[in-house]
C-alpha cells in the first residue's frame, strides 16, 4: 500500500470564491490528498485552519456526502443547528442531499488540522447564509445570475 508522502504535496490556500466570500477563508490551508494517492472516486484534503480562518462558507452539498476527521487542535463546527466545539479524534459525516448548512471557524489561537473527505458528485449545492451556491458552471446568485 503507497504511503503518501504529506510533505511532498504543495499546499495551498487558493479559493474559487468570489469577493467578498473569499476573504473568511483566507488562512485555509489545504493539500490534496486523494490525487496524490491516485484515487479518483472520492476527494480528500488535508486541511489546516489558522486562528480566526474558516474552513468554508456555511454550505451543503446536494450530490456528495462529506466525513471530517479532526487531527490536531481546535474548531467550532457551526450547522444549523448550532455550534459544537471538534477536538482531535472527533468524527462529523454530512449525508449528501441534507440541507444542513455547516463549516468549521478556528475561533482558538493555535492552528488546527482535519482531513476533509467527500464521496460522489459535487455538482450542486447551496450557501443558506449569503446570496450564493454553485452549480455546474461555477458559482451563481441564488437566482440563478453568474458572479
Amino acid at each position: 500500500m503507497p504511503k503518501i508522502d504529506l510533505d511532498a504535496i504543495p499546499q495551498s490556500n487558493a479559493t474559487g470564491y468570489p469577493a467578498p466570500f473569499d476573504k473568511a477563508v483566507e488562512g485555509r490551508w489545504w493539500k490534496r490528498l486523494a490525487p496524490a494517492g491516485g484515487l479518483t472516486e472520492m476527494g480528500a484534503s488535508h486541511v489546516v485552519l489558522k486562528p480566526g480562518a474558516w474552513s468554508s462558507q456555511r454550505h451543503w452539498h446536494e450530490g456528495e456526502d462529506e466525513l471530517l476527521v479532526m487531527l490536531s487542535g481546535e474548531a467550532v463546527l457551526i450547522e444549523d443547528e448550532g455550534r459544537t466545539v471538534l477536538r482531535a479524534g472527533d468524527i462529523c459525516a454530512w449525508p449528501k442531499g441534507v440541507e444542513d448548512g455547516h463549516h468549521l471557524v478556528n475561533e482558538s489561537g493555535q492552528d488546527c488540522v482535519f482531513v476533509a473527505i467527500g464521496a460522489g458528485r459535487n455538482t450542486c449545492g447551496s450557501y443558506p447564509d449569503i446570496d450564493m451556491m454553485w452549480n455546474e458552471t461555477g458559482y451563481v446568485h441564488k437566482d440563478g445570475t453568474p458572479y
